[in-house]
């Protein structure tokens, strides 16, 4: 898939949202732990952790969990770049990463993108960022989301 830029203090702490500040290094085993705990899954998934960058490799189904994936990763306090490897079963469409400025709200960002007068596409960008997104109107700045194409 290949390489994708995060804010390093703009996440989520692995253990709940909270103040961006990342009180200890990530360690592989906690981000493998927290894609797990969100219900993702690839077939032989490895996580490796140096400095700020993430790799992560294995086989997702489609390429939303490939995305999906990423993002989980990378929408965590302390990791900067998410170096994707996965590879997927079937094939589908790519998403557009968008990075969450101040000011935003979903119904703008589905204005944006999806065009004037379809704010209410909204939820289709909560549903493909379920899980991680878990409440959608605390999205932050610096967060990455995922827009599915409609």
């Amino acid at each position: 898939m290949g390489l994708f830029d995060f804010i390093k203090d703009a996440g989520a702490k692995l253990l709940g949202i909270g103040e961006a500040k990342a009180a200890t290094p990530v360690t592989a085993e906690a981000l493998k732990k927290a894609v797990e705990d969100m219900g993702l899954k690839a077939d032989g998934l490895n996580v490796a952790v140096d400095g700020d960058k993430v790799t992560v490799s294995g086989k997702a189904t489609t390429p939303e969990e490939a995305e999906k994936i990423v993002l989980a990763v990378g929408n965590t306090v302390g990791v900067a770049k998410v170096d994707s490897q996965l590879t997927t079963a079937a094939a589908g469409a790519a998403a557009i990463m968008y990075t969450v400025k101040k000011g935003d709200t979903l119904w703008k960002i589905a204005e944006t993108h999806y065009g004037k007068g379809k704010g209410d596409k909204y939820k289709e960008i909560v549903k493909a960022n379920t899980p991680p997104v878990k409440n959608p109107d605390l999205i932050q700045p610096g967060w990455v989301l995922r827009i599915p194409p409609l």
